[in-house]
């Protein structure tokens, strides 16, 4: 999957944030408490990892054409 390395506004790297946040909001907890508790504050941040779509489903459906 490809997961948001790094912060594309402010350039913090966000990769190790990624697997705890999707799970825990998938799990049902409220996005703005896990991001609070992993220590993401600025919002540029908040934002790069809240509106991560995975599309990486998406794009392997296409058969590679050389």
């Amino acid at each position: 999957m490809i997961i948001p390395m790094r912060c594309f506004t402010c350039g913090r790297p966000l990769a190790q944030y990624w697997e705890e946040f999707r799970s825990r909001v998938e799990g049902g907890e409220d996005p703005r408490k896990v991001l609070d508790e992993l220590g993401v504050k600025r919002y540029c941040c908040r934002k790069t990892l809240l509106a991560h779509v995975p599309a990486i489903y998406e794009v392997r459906k296409f058969k590679r054409v050389l």
